[in-house]
């Protein structure tokens, strides 16, 4: 009987220490995924502030090129946001810089 005790103790020990470990494990990744999924969207909201309309005004700081600027004035007249006028404004101010 007394070894019979003994080893239900030890069933008991054992399943709590895999208990206290997987619930650590679960915890230290979910901090992990919270911290990736944070860098994540401060990354893209980064890039999305860099990519905004009218950044194609002036010269750029990260080095855009002049034809990727000007697909950026052709896609924002395509989706209406400047008019003709706008755009050949725009265009001519990028091949004069």
């Amino acid at each position: 009987m007394a070894r019979r005790r003994g080893l239900i103790r030890s069933a008991v020990r054992t399943a709590g220490r895999t208990a206290l470990i997987a619930g650590t494990a679960t915890a230290v990744s979910g901090r992990v995924a919270n911290r990736q999924r944070e860098a994540l969207a401060r990354r893209q909201e980064a890039e999305s502030a860099q990519a905004a309309p009218g950044a194609f005004h002036g010269p750029t700081a990260d080095g855009t090129d002049l034809v990727s600027r000007l697909h950026q004035l052709a896609d924002l007249k395509a989706m209406g946001a400047l008019t003709d006028k706008e755009f050949t404004a725009a265009k001519t101010r990028l091949l004069q810089e």
